[in-house]
């Protein structure tokens, strides 16, 4: 099996963090599960992710002082395996792990995902737990000295065939669940591994372990790197051993955030592909923050939304739910569903920035065959704000990663019979002026997304 196999579009689906925490149970689980596969499945939207922390019995316990707790209640077998903590996921007190969860996703035509932290559990290395199958044990694993700066469970593993029976371990037992995806935190970027001065992002030798376990276990295992920023100059590596990485910390409701994504969108411009996807990280709409202490509504407008997704989708980001879905409203759930913007997300389109500043940036998107052009013009201003891009400045549009190539854009321009307005949802015929130039009046943090076909 090959790794970038496994997504042939970029990963869509839900999960827990934005609105649980460390505290989601099973039945949240499923319910959000229920609430995908009945009102988001048809709009590509298959994976249900339950986020950190899920082998804790104790989550949440001292939520103010802790957002992990040291040296915590979790739950762990005779192998130093961490397991789902039957307190919140009582389908797993028989020993089996996620495995009935996962079939119950399974069943609704979904495919289901866990969050893990690099490494190994700390006490399994001080307990000496035997690692299943070998003559090893956890403190011959276990690298001491290599510790996550925000979360105290995990010791890191060092590179060895100690290290790799150990992966290939824990990996064999997640496919043995059911598990379709992987979110690995601490690995992707951080601030503890400095190397003579050089950024180094955490857990290279480790990225490969996993990479490697995952191509042995006989399940495609989607791999999903966390947190970032992920270092363009190494955009190789990413795309040799995961199929997503974060270009981003932790994305949050805040147009500053939101603003700043442009800049790392075209910072990874043109370096999306098939079973590669950098990853601009969940979607914060809806109810969000239970887990934190209280929830609340999005901070995000609708034109900030509308922004959000349709960067998302036009750049080639997955689409990662962050809210509790079932209580999305019928106006959120339409952003979510926009039928006509989702045709990029199938895996036969790419993005590429036309041009950006601190007032506006243009993004387009064309389908491999060569039959369909969307352009989506954003104001990043605080007022609304009329943009004008050239047809001519679309189509020569080009990158360094990737040249979308001007004369398949021209094309489509010369072809096309219809624009629409993906958000306003309307169209009309083609004109000798759009073949020109589009010149379009665009809302405080706002966009247009025209669809040529």
């Amino acid at each position: 099996m090959n790794i970038n196999d496994f997504a042939k579009r970029p990963p869509m689906g839900w999960n827990s963090y934005d609105y649980y925490d460390t505290k989601v149970t099973e039945d949240e689980v499923k319910a959000n599960a229920d609430y995908l596969a009945k009102n988001l499945k048809d709009s590509g939207y298959e994976y249900i992710v339950v986020d950190i922390e899920w082998y804790s019995n104790d989550a949440g316990r001292v939520r103010d002082v802790y957002q992990y707790i040291p040296f915590g209640e979790d739950e762990m077998d005779e192998f130093g395996r961490l397991q789902p903590s039957p307190v919140r996921f009582p389908s797993s007190a028989d020993g089996s792990g996620f495995k009935h969860l996962a079939d119950y996703v399974h069943s609704l035509g979904l495919k289901f995902g866990i969050h893990i932290m690099r490494g190994i559990a700390r006490q399994a290395a001080h307990n000496r737990c035997p690692i299943h199958g070998t003559n090893y044990t956890a403190d011959q694993v276990a690298d001491a000295w290599s510790i996550c700066g925000w979360n105290p469970d995990m010791y890191g593993v060092k590179p060895t065939e100690a290290g790799q029976a150990y992966y290939d371990d824990l990996i064999r037992m997640y496919a043995d669940w059911g598990v379709d995806f992987i979110k690995c935190d601490d690995i992707c970027d951080s601030f503890l591994y400095p190397d003579n001065g050089r950024i180094r992002f955490s857990g290279y030798e480790e990225t490969k372990m996993i990479h490697r376990a995952i191509e042995k276990c006989g399940r495609e295992i989607v791999l999903s790197l966390s947190p970032g920023p992920a270092h363009v100059d190494i955009d190789f590596f990413y795309e040799e051993n995961a199929n997503m990485w974060r270009i981003t910390d932790d994305f949050w409701d805040d147009w500053k955030l939101l603003k700043e994504m442009f800049w790392r969108c075209e910072t990874w411009n043109g370096r999306t592909s098939k079973g590669n996807y950098p990853d601009c990280d969940m979607l914060p709409l809806g109810q969000l923050g239970y887990g934190f202490g209280a929830e609340r509504t999005s901070n995000f407008t609708p034109d900030e939304i509308k922004t959000m997704m349709s960067l998302w989708s036009l750049f080639g980001s997955p689409l990662m739910i962050g809210a509790e879905l079932t209580k999305l409203t019928s106006e959120n759930l339409s952003y979510l569903t926009n039928k006509e913007l989702l045709k990029v997300m199938d895996g036969n389109h790419t993005g590429l920035q036309v041009r950006r500043s601190d007032e506006e940036a243009v993004w387009k998107n064309t389908d491999d065959k060569g039959t369909e052009l969307y352009v989506g013009l954003f104001n990043l201003t605080d007022s609304e704000r009329e943009i004008t891009c050239s047809i001519d400045e679309i189509c020569l549009a080009k990158t360094s990663g990737r040249d979308m190539g001007e004369d398949v854009t021209r094309k489509i321009i010369e072809q096309a019979k219809i624009v629409s307005d993906v958000w306003a949802h309307s169209g009309r015929e083609v004109t000798a002026k759009d073949r020109e130039s589009i010149t379009v009046s665009v809302p405080a943090h706002g966009v247009v997304v025209y669809h040529f076909q």
